[in-house]
C-alpha cells in the first residue's frame, strides 16, 4: 500500500516532529518521576521542566507575568468543563456562537437544561465569520461570559477576537476563547486581544501528544472548584488549594504529555508560526482551487484565504460525505474526516446537517504539494463516477 496521505490534522496533527518523539522518550527514561512531591534531584529536575513548559506557553500566548496560571489538564474539553462549570452561576446568561465544537456546546447545554444559565448562539455570515456587533447586541445585564472558538474546526474561519475582546472588556464580561485550532497555528496574544481565559489542547497545532491540554486564566478571574484532590503541597489542609496552578490541577500530571508539549512548542518557535502558516495556506489555496474546478464539487465558506486556517470542507453531488471519505481512504489511502465534525450547529447553518455533513480536509506542517495534487486527482476521479 502507498504511504498514507494524512489530511486530518484538525483532529490531531500527524506525524509529530522527530524532536518531539526523541524528547518524550529520553525525558521519560530519565525523569519519569512525580514532580512537586519530593526533594530528590530527579523530582526537582522534572518539576523544572514542568514549570518551563508553563513558561513557554505563557510566553507563546502572552498570557501575563505568572506562568503558574497556565494549568494542565487532559485536553481542551477537560479544561472547558472545569472553566464553564466553575464560572457559571444561577441566573447567568452566556453568549456563544453557532461555530462551536461540542466541547463548548454540550457543557453549556447541560448548564441550560439544569436551569443554571441561559445561552444565546450568535450566527455567522456566509464566509464563516462572527460580526462583533452581533456579540455586542447579544450581551445583556445578566451576561457573565462570552465563549467563542478562535478558529473553526469545520470551515477554518479565524474570528476577530481582538474586536470581540474589546467589547467584552468594555461590558465587563469574561471572554473565554477555545484555542484548539489556533494555539500553535496562528498568533494568539491574550493581552492584545483582551482574552480572559484561553483554552488549548496539545495534540493539534502545538505538535504535542494526545492526553494533554490546559488553560491560562488571567489575574483577577478565579474559577470555582469543581474537583478536589492531592497536590503534593500542604497536605494537612482539608480543602483544596486556592492558588494556581493547584486550583485547577488535581493529582499527578500527565508528565510525558507535558514533555511532548514542551518539545512541540520549542519546535514551533524555532520554525516560526507565521512561516508555518504561510506554507499551509499556500497548500490550502492549491487544494481549494483544484477541487472547485471539478464538476459537482461544492466547498463551504472558502471564498478567501484571508483570516483562515488550512481547513477545507466539501461535498460531491450525488454522494454522501461518509462514502466519499471511505473511497478516499480505501482506494487512495487519503485520510480525511467526514460527518458533522463534533460541530452540529455549523452544519445546520451552512445547510449540510440533513445530508450528513461534509468531507473535511485539514492540511498540516508535513503536507506536501504532491500530496495535495494527488488528493485533487482522487476527488476528480470520484466525482467522475457520478457521470
Amino acid at each position: 500500500m502507498s504511504k498514507m496521505i494524512y489530511l486530518d490534522n484538525s483532529a490531531t496533527s500527524f506525524p509529530k516532529p522527530e524532536a518531539v518523539y526523541d524528547f518524550m522518550c529520553s525525558f521519560y527514561r530519565k525523569h519519569g518521576v512525580n514532580p512537586g512531591r519530593s526533594g530528590f534531584d530527579a523530582a526537582l529536575e522534572t518539576e523544572e521542566v514542568v514549570f518551563n513548559t508553563r513558561k513557554l506557553l505563557t510566553d507563546l500566548f502572552n498570557g501575563g507575568d505568572d506562568p503558574n496560571r497556565l494549568t494542565f489538564s487532559y485536553n481542551a474539553t477537560d479544561s472547558l468543563n472545569l472553566i464553564l462549570l466553575g464560572l457559571a452561576e444561577k441566573g447567568d446568561h452566556v453568549v456563544t456562537t453557532m461555530l462551536e465544537h461540542n466541547s463548548v456546546l454540550r457543557p453549556l447545554y447541560h448548564l441550560s437544561i439544569d436551569g443554571i444559565t441561559e445561552v444565546t448562539h450568535v450566527p455567522f455570515d456566509n464566509d464563516g465569520f462572527i460580526d462583533p456587533d452581533d456579540i455586542r447586541k447579544a450581551i445583556k445585564k445578566s451576561t457573565r461570559m462570552v465563549v467563542i472558538n478562535h478558529a473553526s474546526n469545520v470551515i477554518g474561519s479565524v474570528q476577530p477576537i481582538a474586536e470581540i475582546g474589546a467589547i467584552c472588556r468594555e461590558k465587563g464580561v469574561i471572554l473565554v476563547v477555545d484555542g484548539c485550532q489556533s494555539a500553535g497555528a496562528i498568533e494568539v496574544d491574550m493581552q492584545a486581544m483582551n482574552i480572559d481565559i484561553l483554552v488549548f489542547t496539545g495534540h493539534k497545532c502545538l505538535m504535542g501528544p494526545t492526553g494533554i491540554g490546559g488553560s491560562y486564566v488571567r489575574e483577577g478571574i478565579n474559577i470555582r472548584h469543581t474537583r478536589y484532590g492531592g497536590t503534593g503541597v500542604r497536605s494537612a489542609h482539608p480543602t483544596h488549594l486556592e492558588e494556581y496552578p493547584y486550583r485547577l490541577e488535581c493529582g499527578t500530571l500527565n508528565l510525558i504529555g507535558v514533555a511532548g508539549l514542551h518539545a512541540g512548542v520549542s519546535w514551533i518557535k524555532e520554525q516560526g508560526i507565521a512561516e508555518l502558516h504561510r506554507k499551509e495556506m499556500a497548500l490550502w489555496k492549491r487544494l481549494r482551487d483544484g477541487i472547485e474546478s471539478i464538476r459537482g464539487v461544492t466547498t463551504y465558506c472558502a471564498s478567501s484565504e484571508i483570516n483562515r486556517n488550512p481547513v477545507l470542507s466539501f461535498n460531491i453531488e450525488g454522494f454522501e460525505a461518509g462514502d466519499v471519505g471511505t473511497m478516499l481512504d480505501v482506494d487512495y489511502n487519503i485520510a480525511s474526516r467526514t460527518g458533522l465534525q463534533c460541530a452540529p450547529l455549523v452544519h445546520r447553518h451552512i445547510g449540510t446537517e440533513e445530508i450528513k455533513g461534509t468531507v473535511r480536509l485539514s492540511i498540516g506542517r508535513f503536507t506536501t504539494p504532491e500530496e495535495i495534487d494527488t488528493t485533487i486527482s482522487a476527488i476528480d476521479e470520484i466525482a467522475s463516477i457520478r457521470g
